[in-house]
């Protein structure tokens, strides 16, 4: 089992202090366990500043595997989860790392504020993407955003390797992530999706629909 788990692509989840817990379990979850039969080749490793204990939103204590002196340089993608923190002059000792794993077409996601910490380094000028409203986003990142011709108002975007979503968009964060590392088969991805977006009930229901 330790073999197997040595062999297996990180992916960085980037959590600074003030992260907000609700953002990040599902496509977490995904990505160090299974969907159905089938398990992941990711597993999840934290970022942050340094490898200080951090405090989550609702209270979580979480001590980061990285911070920003000691990551691995073969990760697969670089997940940034939002909070209260990115707007800070603390967050910009993230800004390198981000910027390199964008140069190197690695699979960079943003959910929440983290979307505004990519307009204030310049990297959605040029990509589709959104955020908690293109006021927010514009009123955040200042004059390094330029990209308001290439907002799209819904609740996930992918271009290409570049994913962003508003902070209530989990679950389409999720699906975008996992469909941009090809994590599991198309079809297992939106059943992943559709579980949790209509809960277990109405699940079982249409599966029994279904089946008559």
């Amino acid at each position: 089992m330790k073999g197997e788990n040595m062999m297996k692509k990180q992916v960085l989840f980037v959590v600074l202090d003030q992260f907000a817990d609700y953002e990040y379990p599902f496509l977490a979850t995904a990505l160090q366990g299974r969907i159905l039969d089938k398990t992941s080749e990711y597993e999840v490793k934290t970022l942050s500043i340094s490898k200080a204990p951090i405090k989550s939103m609702g209270g979580f204590t979480v001590l980061p595997d990285y911070g920003v002196e000691d990551y691995p340089a073969d990760y697969a993608a670089l997940v940034l989860i939002g909070g209260n923190s990115w707007r800070t002059d603390e967050a910009k000792q993230i800004a390198p790392l981000l910027k390199t794993a964008y140069s190197a077409g690695k699979v960079v996601a943003a959910i929440c504020d983290a979307t505004v910490f990519l307009g204030m380094n310049g990297l959605l000028n040029e990509r589709k993407h959104t955020s908690n409203t293109l006021e927010n986003l514009m009123e955040g990142a200042g004059d390094n955003y330029t990209g308001k011709d290439n907002y799209i108002n819904q609740q996930a975007v992918r271009d290409g390797n570049l994913i962003t979503a508003n902070g209530t968009a989990y679950l389409e964060f999720t699906t975008e992530v996992l469909t941009a590392l090809e994590a599991y088969p198309a079809d297992y991805i939106e059943n992943n999706h559709q579980f949790y977006k209509l809960g277990f009930v109405e699940i079982i229901k249409l599966r029994q629909e279904q089946s008559v």
